[in-house]
């Protein structure tokens, strides 16, 4: 039996040439046996002796050869044998040497021949069926030892390596054997088993070092998030979380683990419970939704599902953010609560023309049905022609320039309006028109009112015409009829006193109306003032704002054509009284320094204690014109308020260093709806009537006017007042100063005003201030709120004017009757009259007329509160 490590192909080949040899040796026998035979045959039909002879020389000649020829045959088969062992020995010793190599090798060896048959293999091989029995023998398949392998457990786990295109097998032992195949010339195969369990240990070590480093990586910028994150593994435990998860659920860091079920985790917090699978409570998908804690703060928590079945849940702190939009949404509906109540059409159109804001009489005025003006194009909410009439205007006010103007227009009902319109640019911090504001009035029956006055005028005038065209037709007849002329004479008379009595009567009805107009601008200056004291962003800051300069806007020109028209009718007459100047001066510097600081100009103030004889609110209207004229006109530069005293009076002077005014100019200043503007002073919104104002209370209290004016250095105005004497009872009361910071803080107030938006204004404000506020529209509606005898208050605030012929004195005086204290009395009214001054005075109550000026209520309030007996 060949060795097994002998080669196969050298032993057929050694096996063949014996095979040939021996055919060769057999067919020489045959050959051989075949002569003899038919030597003896022959030698019947010759003579025996010569045949004998013949036969035997015959037979000793084919012997000689074939002798011969066997001789050569069995040389040759000597050498052939010879050949034979030297290469089986050479065979034997390849096959020995190749047999060490293979059991040299480290690897496990198979070799299968063409038909995959088992022929050779290594002892390293073998190594791995040691505890198997004799399951490997020659000439096994490759597809029997595989099978043998997994069936008998020597193979626990198969990978496939790409790289090499070979397997990786993980054995019962342990070991990782990497497998690889070559293929050889005779269509065989050799199969090397190479472990690997060291390298593979190796790379395991790496890879789960790296995978640790990563996963202290992925943990640390987890804990580092201002996020809660959490990831779900797909058997829904949590894997990964970070302290931020623990803290905004409220559980217990000990609570949390990787064997803990994440919806039976959550049901120990308060906050619900979030998976890609979750569904609103209308059965839609839900991602992400917002969560309201006990302890206030607000939570927005997001699902993400992932591909291998977890998912992430972060955990957002939302609380500053959701305040922030609530503050911004209480912002935006006290806006919208000022503007729905101002008697106006206000709106903000943006640059690119589209209404932005607007209150609910604009909506109503321009609104198609049901569909609103916001978001339309001005093209879309006017029509066209309305539209062209309006759009240079609006190019104007896109120019950065401010424009008012008048337009008859029909509304929804096909009225004729006449509208009053002002467009105001709004400027970012840089200086470009993002847009502009739109303040509307109707200013209808104001026209009506003038064409009625107008109208009069010409019919009296045509009156008059034909009075004195009939006069000097009988003006022959004059003699003989006095009776008649003077008759004629008596009726112009009338007819001129009817038409001063129609203009006097414009004036009273101005003058007397001046309550109902003031009162809804009062409830907006209050709410705007409110709403100026908060926080908000600088969009709605700016909104403000530019709301509240409107505001002033109306109030001004309001409260001027008020005035004049009181002063034209007499409705306002003087309260000439000796004071101390030092309030009046204190309190208007005060009033003016923030305004001036505001336009960039500097007020200075030199105080006075000099005694006067005057009254304090008209001398306070002068100089308040004057400050207003020189904040306005003085672009840059001082201006300087102080007095100058004569021996008999006392010379109240505002310098500016304004542009000046030309001395051609001077007369006319003081003439009504006449302005004097500079070149390149800024336009300004006035009538011109301030000085009228002034020149009107000046002739009233028989004060006199200076002014001197240097074109490119400035101006000066002037009051000259006469000085006065104290009473007794006045001089020991000490000037009254208003504390800084002014602290209203607890201070408890009943507001009583029958306009509830005065009552909504007024809480609003005094809140803002610290106050504890009740409001009530009458006595009756106090006292449904609280028990008026024995309920804490400080301080009341109460509208004089009130609904069913009641008035603030009348309320007061009954409260104080059914209270065993006198509660401090602030009483504001748009009455003027000496006589309701006097009375209030003589009550010892405060008084403040309408509109009223937040500043100017805090000080009166300082004061009240502060002079309460038991208040610190």
């Amino acid at each position: 039996m060949a060795s097994p490590l002998t080669l196969p192909a050298e032993t057929d080949a050694r096996d063949r040439r014996i095979a040939e040899l021996e055919a060769e040796n057999g067919r020489l026998r045959t050959i051989r046996d075949a002569l003899i035979t038919r030597v003896e045959s022959n030698s019947a039909h010759k003579p025996a002796p010569y045949a004998a002879f013949e036969h035997s020389v015959t037979l000793a000649e084919q012997v000689r050869e074939r002798t011969e020829a066997l001789n050569l045959a069995m040389a040759e088969l000597k050498a052939s044998n010879r050949a034979l062992n030297a290469a089986r020995e050479e065979a034997e010793t390849a096959s020995q040497r190749l047999g060490d190599a293979i059991e040299s090798i480290g690897d496990g060896f198979v070799l299968f021949d063409q038909r995959h048959r088992l022929v050779l293999t290594n002892r390293r091989f073998r190594s791995y069926w040691q505890d198997r029995g004799d399951a490997i023998r020659p000439g096994i398949s490759i597809a029997e030892v595989k099978r043998l392998a997994l069936e008998t457990g020597l193979v626990v786990e198969e990978h496939r390596d790409n790289q090499s295109g070979g397997s990786v097998y993980r054995l019962a032992n342990g070991r990782w054997v990497q497998v690889s195949e070559h293929p050889t010339r005779e269509g065989g195969r050799v199969i090397l088993y190479s472990d690997i369990t060291d390298v593979k240990n190796s790379e395991d070590e790496r890879r789960e070092r790296a995978l640790a480093e990563k996963s202290r990586l992925l943990q640390s910028t987890v804990d580092n998030l201002s996020q809660g994150v959490v990831l779900v593994n797909d058997e829904g435990c949590p894997e990964i979380w970070n302290h931020r998860f623990v803290e905004l659920t409220g559980l217990d860091a000990a609570q949390v683990s990787r064997e803990t079920s994440f919806e039976r985790l959550l049901a120990l917090s308060e906050t619900p419970l979030l998976m890609p699978g979750s569904v609103d409570s209308q059965g839609h998908p839900c991602h992400a939704l917002e969560h309201h804690q006990r302890d206030g703060r607000v939570l927005e928590i997001r699902t993400h599902a992932m591909t291998d079945g977890r998912y992430v849940n972060t955990y957002t702190d939302i609380t500053e953010r959701h305040r922030y939009a609530e503050t911004l949404r209480e912002s935006e509906r006290w806006v919208r609560v000022v503007t729905d109540h101002v008697p106006a059409l206000i709106a903000y159109v943006g640059a690119d023309l589209t209404v932005q804001f607007c209150n609910k009489v604009y909506e109503a005025w321009y609104g198609r049905g049901d569909r609103s003006p916001l978001g339309l194009s001005l093209r879309d909410v006017h029509d066209a022609a309305l539209y062209a009439r309006l759009l240079p205007h609006v190019r104007d006010a896109l120019a950065g320039h401010s424009v008012t103007f008048e337009f008859e227009e029909t509304n929804a009902r096909g009225e004729q309006r006449y509208m009053l319109r002002s467009y105001v640019p709004n400027r970012d911090p840089s200086g470009v028109v993002n847009g502009f504001f739109v303040l509307i009035r109707d200013i209808t029956e104001r026209r009506r009112t003038a064409l009625a006055l107008q109208q009069a005028y010409d019919n009296l005038e045509q009156r008059v015409k034909e009075r004195t065209a009939a006069l000097t037709s009988l003006n022959d007849q004059l003699r003989q009829e006095i009776s008649e002329r003077s008759e004629i004479e008596a009726r112009l008379r009338d007819a001129k006193a009817e038409a001063e009595r129609a203009n006097l009567s414009k004036t009273k009805f101005l003058a007397a109306v001046s309550h109902d107009l003031l009162q809804p601008l009062n409830a907006a200056r209050l709410f705007t003032s409110s709403l100026m004291e908060q926080a908000f962003g600088p969009r709605t800051e700016g909104l403000v704002r530019s709301v509240s300069t409107s505001l002033d806007d109306v109030e001004n020109l309001l409260g001027t054509l008020v005035d004049i028209s009181k002063l034209d009718a007499g409705v306002i007459q003087p309260d000439v009284n000796a004071f101390d100047l030092r309030d009046l001066l204190n309190n208007l510097a005060r009033e003016f320094r923030q305004m001036a600081l505001g336009e960039g100009v500097e007020l200075r103030f030199v105080a006075s204690s000099a005694v006067v004889a005057s009254d304090s609110q008209l001398l306070a209207r002068i100089l308040r014109n004057f400050l207003t004229n020189a904040i306005r006109y003085t672009g840059s530069g001082s201006i300087l308020l102080g007095c100058r005293r004569h021996p008999h009076s006392v010379e109240l002077q505002v310098w500016d260093t304004g542009p000046g005014i030309p001395a051609d100019k001077l007369s006319e200043i003081f003439q009504e709806f006449k302005r004097i503007r500079p070149a390149g002073a800024p336009q300004d919104k006035g009538l011109g009537l301030g000085l009228a104002i002034v020149d009107k209370i000046a002739r009233m209290l028989d004060h006199r006017i200076t002014v001197r004016s240097v074109e490119g250095r400035g101006s000066l105005f002037a009051v000259e007042v006469p000085l006065g004497q104290l009473r007794p009872e006045q001089q020991g009361l000490p000037a009254s100063r208003v504390p800084q910071g002014q602290s209203l803080d607890g201070g408890r107030i009943w507001v009583i005003d029958n306009d509830r938006a005065i009552c909504d204004g007024m809480r609003t404000l005094l809140e803002g201030w610290g106050c504890e506020v009740m409001t009530a529209v009458s006595l009756a509606d106090l006292a449904g709120q609280l028990d008026i005898p024995s309920a804490p208050v400080d301080a009341i605030l109460a509208d004089y004017h009130l609904d069913n012929d009641e008035n603030g004195v009348e309320a007061v005086l009954a409260i104080h009757r059914e209270r065993a204290d006198d509660v401090p009395v602030v009483m504001i009214t748009a009455n003027y009259t000496n006589e309701l001054k006097h009375h209030i005075r003589e009550l010892g109550y405060q008084l403040i007329n309408k509109p009223v000026k937040p500043l100017k209520l805090r000080s009166v309030l300082h004061h009240v509160l502060m002079n309460e007996p038991g208040r610190p």
